[in-house]
């Protein structure tokens, strides 16, 4: 099936790139959430017509994901937790408390934009987490974890 994209997809193309996919993932994925459309002749003329205004919106996101990539680079999150006396944590930390921890520490961001790579944190110390915050824009986030008294 031919599309056109309205936003950057990773692994796929830029804005603008008619591409290939499968039908099912243009049907249920990128056409419902507005990364793309159907590469008719109606919907080519539309799209080369609002091609400014779209690359202006991607921009702009752009520069806001940077501006806050910076705010995060010498920013370390603090979480305590119950542990044993080996430092194995009763129960993990997951992507829910990274985000819910940052956000009270002043530096909100939603619980799908940290990724780990490496899965539930379950034992005390200094871990590395990251931050999607766009598609271009990927930041490293330090997690200490403290047993908790």
């Amino acid at each position: 099936m031919d599309i056109i994209l309205l936003q950057k997809v990773a692994n796929l193309g830029q804005i603008g790139d008619r591409v290939k996919v499968k039908s099912g993932y243009a049907r249920n994925f990128l056409v419902p959430t507005g990364k793309a459309t159907m590469a008719t002749v109606a919907n080519i003329a539309k799209f080369e017509a609002q091609r400014h205004e779209l690359e202006a919106k991607a921009n702009q996101e752009l520069a806001a994901a940077q501006a806050r990539a910076v705010k995060f680079e010498n920013f370390k999150l603090e979480l305590r937790a119950k542990a044993g006396a080996e430092g194995k944590l009763f129960g993990s930390i997951g992507t829910a408390d990274i985000a819910e921890a940052a956000v009270k520490a002043g530096q909100p961001i939603s619980r799908s934009e940290v990724r780990m790579p490496t899965g539930l944190i379950r034992t005390t110390g200094d871990h590395q987490v990251q931050l999607h915050l766009h598609t271009d824009v990927d930041v490293t986030l330090v997690v200490t974890i403290v047993a908790e008294e």
